[in-house]
């Protein structure tokens, strides 16, 4: 479980810089900043809920899926895996 805390916390700590690189978005449009300005910072929002998206992969894959196929549920460990990867692809 102790992983599984560690996990959540940096999940949770990325999201918060994520909601406070959101807001600094919103307060450049309003202000008018200069567009490619505000283009880097959308691309560094982008690239960080990807890193999001990447340690909840990681849990889930290395837990989560790793218990259904040791219980035996190989189907729906490879419909998951193969659902995660056509998400990503998106």
């Amino acid at each position: 479980m102790k992983h599984s805390e560690n996990n959540n916390q940096k999940i949770t700590r990325r999201l918060k810089i994520l909601e406070g690189q959101i807001r600094g978005l919103q307060e450049m449009v309003e202000k008018g900043v200069y567009c490619i300005d505000v283009i880097t910072q959308t691309s560094a929002v982008k690239q960080g809920l990807s890193n999001v998206e990447d340690l909840l992969l990681e849990r889930h894959l290395s837990g989560c899926i790793l218990d259904q196929i040791k219980s035996g549920q190989t189907k729906k460990a490879k419909e998951e895996i193969l659902k995660v990867y056509k998400l990503k692809r998106k």
